[in-house]
């Protein structure tokens, strides 16, 4: 057994003054004002069509990322409807091979410390599943058989690409303090690096609106 935390891997080849350009290029057709395009316009412009609400602009550019986190997180990612997915398959994947090191890997739930005792009710719980999943296995039950009985907190990978329309929207509902403790453990990193990477677009998420 394995137990890792979650983590984030931006896909993408990020040049986010390239993004900005290209939306300003698209919203200005709206305007018919393409001859006021300048070396510095575009922060200015794309910022303006996020304070109008004109954000279906953003439409025009897209960002892939693979997040490595438990099952009950994706539940929720794949909600958001205007995305393209790829997960890991649960029905294919053996665990019990080599290429997975005859182990289940877990996601470690961040909200018990090591020392607790509900922490360790946990682990001797997904102890006891890799047990009786390596036992259905050895029994002849084909892995999309034995996965039945695999917990949420089986590490999976999934594969996400949105437009940056949706990734605002992502972000205002994963990130919000009502959100799941989890996927703000997912989200808020992942929102300070596309801030890094991408100028404007996020500046105004901060990880606490509680709005849906």
């Amino acid at each position: 057994m394995k137990i890792i935390a979650p983590s984030h891997e931006i896909i993408s080849d990020i040049d986010g003054d390239k993004m900005l350009r290209n939306i300003e290029l698209c919203g200005r057709v709206c305007y018919k004002s393409e001859d006021r395009i300048t070396a510095g316009s575009a922060e200015k412009f794309v910022g303006m069509i996020l304070k109008s609400g004109h954000e279906s602009v953003l439409e025009h550019e897209k960002i892939t990322v693979r997040f490595i986190c438990d099952r009950g997180v994706t539940h929720e990612i794949v909600r958001h409807r205007i995305a393209s997915y790829s997960q890991e398959s649960t029905r294919y994947c053996n665990y019990s091979k080599d290429k997975f090191g005859r182990e289940i890997t877990f996601i470690r739930p961040f909200f018990w410390d090591e020392d607790e005792e509900k922490f360790a009710v946990w682990k001797n719980t997904m102890q006891e599943i890799e047990n009786a999943y390596s036992k259905l296995i050895s029994l002849g039950a084909k892995p999309e058989e034995a996965r039945s009985i695999l917990p949420n907190s089986v590490k999976t990978e999934l594969m996400v690409t949105m437009n940056l329309r949706e990734w605002r929207h992502f972000f205002r509902l994963r990130t919000s303090e009502r959100a799941h403790p989890q996927m703000r453990e997912l989200a808020l990193p992942l929102l300070n690096d596309l801030k890094r990477l991408v100028p404007v677009i996020f500046d105004d998420i901060d990880g606490s609106d509680a709005s849906y």
